[in-house]
């Protein structure tokens, strides 16, 4: 893979003259207006016959306007502006294109690179809106430092509001935004965000890749959004989905020229079984120019900081998953079942980002555990800085599932949280959308259930379930947000604080109701006198502690391990060069330790520095241990008597 990806990048460069050019094709294909207000039109789609552009500025004339036909699949339009000098096509028209495919169908599509599309209340299906405001959105805020520690908040536009409707970009701004501030996360992630016809597909079957969802506002209210974050100090993550596409044809990308192929595979490999969408041909040249440039989109027109790439484990494989145990053996990430084009495009999507934007933080969703999966580029790794462990959540509720109290395994739970590879960003989790949805249930659901809809009162006692509940709920967030990972963090939002309900969206299944469409932020409200303010008070101060201290970045450069059994304490220095004095660490009962059993002894073919008959310890406060005559890469074992 590595050698064909130094290949193509070099092929890539030379045909069209450099990366940033070919990963900037936004400004060359759709509709782009020119210095004199003239349009030009720009589409790829190799299986038409002939391509047209109608709507409101032509009547819907299907015929009246044709593309000329160039090279390589590539159609052009040329449009002059008006006799007063104003473009020929205004700001917000609908337009559509109409492609006449090798049968004679005349088919109704949407631009490939529409930058934004709506869906009237009437309609079943989006129009492309040509948008081309006289005073687009200027961001004023530079984009934070990349953060040390990372404390991501995952967030939905839709649901973020008590309200039983579509919460927009400007209640997120107002309203959201300062609660992710207080709460200490510094970096949100937007999920939902690329246009998707389907409300419940939860933002991933996307129909239009360049277009901003309109549910929830304008491409400038997205943008202010964003802008507002920065002024927070707040990096924002966007949720980008290359993995698949939706299989909608009259709004999406599927069957764009009429053929079953273009942006796709054809036949079986061209579709996902399980979520019924289409798979790209990352093997194409101009799909790796649609996809590539739709980073650089991203990160450009509304300054994202970074990507989570959703679905990469499905990208990874030919088996894209399905059905598959991932035990952790070599022979699961390397033979056929592997897809190479696959690996190769994530190589060229974090090259690019990486090169271009230095401080761009790219998170992989990958169940496998695929190797060099966050190793640099250059090193023959795919490049990413960051893999989601989405075994640790289901750990979890297995365990509240399955377990009483008394039969938790301290063991298997450390050896589940630690459980990546060597060098390996890994962000780490208790729970995520996933266990939020419709049929699971979230992290506080499963430790109180239907108690928290009537016992949450902080005028009344405790339950028992409550009680328990609550400082098991506190306890898991701590451990697994910050205390083994050691490398980032991530909470959906609402679970800061307990979030009741299970997320879901309207359907016909629920009459179309949003009563679960939504967060709960009300329950905050002091006059409630609920103990969910509590959870998100610990939940604020968990993060500030965190951003004081900074034990997510810490890199461990003691090298210290030092643990307790049957008043047995183990102190183990294995730093390669460093010895220590005063080292304070926490010690069991009080009274005197003595040291039993020392690696660094003559006997053992160590130096001999202490005399382990006589050296002892008294132990009044924690012990000040690992003495600095000791050698680095010694063990000492003191038994307390």
């Amino acid at each position: 893979c590595t050698n064909v990806f130094h290949h193509l990048s070099l092929s890539l460069e030379e045909a069209e003259g450099s990366f940033d050019d070919f990963t900037r094709s936004y400004m060359s294909y759709g509709v782009q207006r020119q210095a004199n207000n003239s349009l030009m039109f720009r589409e790829w789609a190799p299986g038409a016959q002939a391509l047209f552009l109608t709507g409101d500025f032509n009547d819907w004339n299907s015929t009246s306007h044709p593309y000329t036909k160039k090279e390589y699949g590539k159609w052009e339009l040329y449009l002059p502006p008006k006799r007063n000098k104003a473009p020929a096509i205004e700001h917000e028209t609908k337009l559509k294109l109409v492609v006449l495919t090798s049968e004679g169908e005349e088919l109704f599509r949407i631009s490939p690179w529409a930058k934004y599309c709506h869906k009237h209340v009437d309609s079943n299906t989006y129009d492309w809106i040509h948008w081309d405001p006289i005073r687009p959105f200027l961001h004023q805020h530079t984009r934070p430092k990349r953060p040390r520690s990372l404390r991501i908040y995952e967030a939905h536009v839709g649901i973020a509001s008590p309200a039983e409707e579509i919460a927009t970009y400007t209640n997120f701004t107002l309203n959201v935004l300062p609660k992710i501030k207080d709460l200490g996360y510094n970096c949100v992630q937007l999920m939902a965000i690329m246009e998707h016809a389907y409300y419940g597909s939860f933002g991933y079957q996307v129909t239009n890749f360049f277009a901003a969802s309109s549910r929830f506002g304008t491409p400038e209210d997205l943008k202010r959004l964003v802008d507002t974050a920065h002024s927070l100090g707040i990096t924002v993550l966007l949720d980008v989905v290359h993995s698949h596409a939706s299989s909608n044809t009259a709004d999406g990308l599927n069957k764009f020229d009429g053929t079953d192929s273009c942006f796709f595979h054809s036949g079986p490999r061209g579709h996902h079984l399980q979520w019924g969408s289409r798979l790209f041909n990352y093997q194409s040249w101009e799909v790796l120019r649609f996809l590539l440039s739709n980073l650089r989109w991203w990160m450009e027109e509304y300054r994202f900081d970074g990507f989570r790439f959703d679905g990469v484990s499905s990208m990874l494989y030919h088996h894209h998953g399905i059905a598959m145990s991932f035990s952790g053996g070599y022979s699961e990430y390397f033979g056929m079942q592997v897809d190479e084009d696959s690996i190769i495009h994530l190589m060229l999507s974090n090259h690019i980002l990486h090169t271009l934007y230095p401080d761009c933080i790219t998170i992989a969703e990958d169940v496998s555990g695929m190797p060099g999966l966050c190793k640099p580029v250059k090193n023959g790794g795919l490049g990413f800085d960051y893999r989601l462990n989405m075994a640790v959540p289901d750990k979890w509720i297995q365990i509240l599932k399955e377990l009483k109290d008394e039969e938790w395994d301290m063991g298997n739970i450390i050896y589940t949280l630690t459980n990546r590879r060597k060098g390996e960003g890994s962000i780490g989790y208790a729970e995520s959308h996933d266990q939020a949805l419709v049929g699971d249930k979230s992290l506080a659901f499963w430790l109180m259930d239907k108690e928290m809809y009537t016992n949450m009162s902080s005028l009344i006692p405790m339950t028992p379930v409550i009680d328990r509940g609550i400082q098991l709920h506190k306890m898991i967030r701590l451990l697994m947000l910050h205390r083994l990972w050691g490398i980032g963090s991530l909470a959906f939002m609402g679970n800061e604080f307990g979030h009741p309900d299970w997320l879901d969206f309207p359907r016909k299944g629920n009459g179309e109701s949003y009563q679960y469409a939504r967060r709960q932020y009300n329950l905050l409200d002091p006059d409630n006198n609920l103990r969910y303010t509590q959870l998100y008070a610990f939940d604020r101060d968990m993060n500030l502690t965190e951003d004081k201290y900074g034990w997510l970045a810490s890199q461990k450069k003691d090298k210290v391990i030092v643990f307790e059994r049957a008043n047995v304490m183990f102190v183990f220095n294995f730093h390669p060069s460093n010895s220590y004095s005063d080292y304070r660490i926490a010690a069991g009962p009080n009274g005197k330790y003595r040291i039993k059993l020392d690696s660094d002894a003559e006997q053992y073919g160590g130096h001999g520095r202490l005399d382990t008959d006589t050296e002892f310890f008294t132990v009044q406060e924690p012990f000040k241990g690992v003495n600095d005559q000791c050698p680095c890469m010694i063990l000492l074992c003191f038994i307390h008597f």
